[in-house]
């Protein structure tokens, strides 16, 4: 039996780039550090050079994350960080779920 709630629930919109769990391990290592580069997290999060390419295309096409090329010592060497924007996003994606969450009446 449904029960209509008592109020009327408005669930806020997901971010939909940032809620895939490869983009949301990256927004998450992003924003706890200054900058990763392309190994770090290729080992950390334990992904394909191809499927961290494709993620990470993602997040910078949004405007989440900073993707810096340079050589050091003549090898090249990528770097991402999340930009301002981003980390606007992702704090506003963590406020919603958490948000859904407290309307939901359960405690985890």
């Amino acid at each position: 039996m449904n029960k209509k709630p008592k109020r009327e629930i408005v669930t806020p919109e997901i971010d939909k780039i940032i809620h895939e769990p490869v983009r949301l391990s990256i927004m998450s290592v992003l924003c706890s550090c200054e900058e990763a580069d392309f190994n770090y997290l290729l080992n950390l999060l334990k992904l394909t050079k191809g499927n961290l390419s494709v993620h990470i295309t993602k997040l910078e096409d949004a405007g989440y994350v900073k993707v810096t090329k340079k050589f050091v010592d003549k090898i090249p060497n990528t770097t991402y960080s999340v930009t301002d924007f981003g980390i606007r996003q992702y704090e506003k994606y963590l406020r919603d779920w958490k948000n859904m969450v407290s309307i939901s009446n359960r405690k985890i």
